[in-house]
């Protein structure tokens, strides 16, 4: 019998997802995170492989904007919730869910797509380039201190629970976006993603907790949510916290948040993960080492529409630059182009039979889109060539931001 491909039907939501969870290990997920995840699903932009009765392959995507140097938010589909029952593995249903979907986000008119991997590789080959990483710290509170800036003392912070405190961490949210490329503005819905507390989900943890930060005003400036996991040995507590969200709008109240967090008792580790790589408590702590950074891939994004997408960000120099772009999975991006950019931000993409400054494929065009990876340092891997001398530094200089890109949550 041959597979059929076909948009999902409201009513197949369960089997389909029974298919992801298969393809994802077999561990069934609780059912209060299975109700969030079918009010989030968008029928319409999810896609089944079926072989007769049975669902062997599924793909989706979210509608995101999504933050870009500059701060505009650009049109995004956000692709999700992609596997494969590992019955129907290496017959070319990936690289058919792959195909259409790409497809379908063209015809919607979104310029990016962008995605977090389970595998890198396996997106690789289908035009998507690593765009953000992710900071993870384990700070030894007994060793490490935090040097606060000037105003911290001022901030005021209050318990809150994480229900009734929502609609004002997420103004801080919101306020943050447009100045942070990588981050999606919270459609309808998203918010509640963050306080998912189920028992499974604790680890022997706390309850979700949420403290608040609020400047002199009044106004909240701030919010962290973590949980603390009590651990004892014959030396007495060894319990740690852990950091879930941490956002502020200014630095006393972003130092007054960290501090708080390293002060709880009877804990002597915080430890937050999915961080900004550039995150400012690396500069507060008085020991990087005892506070063991670590980074890993976070944000995956293509060119679906590249001059759309090239034309929605801004450049931090004058650039004008002929790319020769290679895409053999979406060939309309393929050929020449020029990318010219003005000192006052406006940018233009069009074909080009002049020639090429800069040659490269469309993943390398999405691993620097977000301002975070240089073509400097793709350049230095030779996943960049510069037929004309100069122009990968001049290129790389106008694309680089001056915040690290950052996916502060999956989908």
């Amino acid at each position: 019998m041959a597979l059929e491909m076909r948009v999902l039907q409201p009513d197949e939501w369960d089997v389909w997802y029974d298919q992801l969870e298969l393809a994802f290990g077999g561990v069934p997920e609780s059912p209060q995170e299975r109700k969030l995840y079918a009010s989030l699903t968008e029928a319409e932009r999810s896609l089944g492989v079926w072989d007769g009765g049975t669902c062997v392959g599924s793909a989706g995507a979210f509608t995101f904007r999504l933050s870009v140097p500059g701060g505009t938010l650009v049109p995004a589909a956000g692709v999700t919730m992609v596997g494969v029952s590992p019955t129907h593995r290496r017959r070319g249903v990936l690289t058919s869910l792959m195909r259409r979907q790409l497809d379908d986000v063209r015809a919607a008119g979104e310029p990016v797509a962008v995605l977090t991997a389970s595998d890198p590789a396996i997106y690789g080959r289908f035009g998507y380039g690593t765009a953000a990483y992710s900071l993870a710290v384990d700070v030894d509170t007994s060793r490490v201190r935090l040097d606060a800036p000037p105003g911290t003392d001022a901030v005021r912070l209050r318990l809150a629970d994480p229900e009734e405190a929502l609609a004002d961490c997420e103004r801080v949210y919101a306020a943050l976006v447009p100045g942070r490329p990588g981050m999606p503005a919270r459609q309808p819905g998203w918010e509640r993603q963050a306080l998912l507390d189920v028992p499974a989900m604790r680890a022997g943890g706390s309850p979700l907790k949420c403290v608040v930060a609020e400047g002199p005003d009044g106004a909240v400036a701030g919010y962290a949510r973590y949980r603390v996991t009590p651990e004892w040995d014959l030396s007495g507590s060894q319990g740690r916290v852990d950091v879930f969200d941490l956002d502020a709008l200014d630095p006393a109240a972003y130092a007054a948040l960290w501090r708080y967090l390293f002060g709880i008792d009877l804990t002597w580790t915080v430890r937050a993960n999915r961080r900004p790589v550039d995150d400012p408590v690396l500069h507060l702590v008085s020991d990087v080492r005892r506070s063991r950074p670590r980074f890993r891939d976070s944000l995956h994004l293509r060119l679906v529409d590249l001059p759309a997408a090239l034309e929605a960000r801004t450049y931090g120099a004058p650039l004008d630059v002929v790319l020769e772009v290679e895409d053999a999975f979406c060939p309309w991006n393929a050929g020449r182009w020029r990318l010219t950019a003005d000192a006052k931000g406006g940018a233009r993409c069009a074909r080009s039979g002049d020639p090429a400054e800069l040659a490269l494929s469309v993943r390398e065009l999405g691993s620097a889109y977000l301002g975070g990876v240089t073509l400097a340092s793709l350049g230095a891997a030779g996943r960049v060539r510069e037929p004309r001398p100069g122009a990968l530094a001049a290129a790389s200089r106008a694309f680089a931001g001056d915040v690290a890109p950052w996916l502060p949550h999956g989908f």
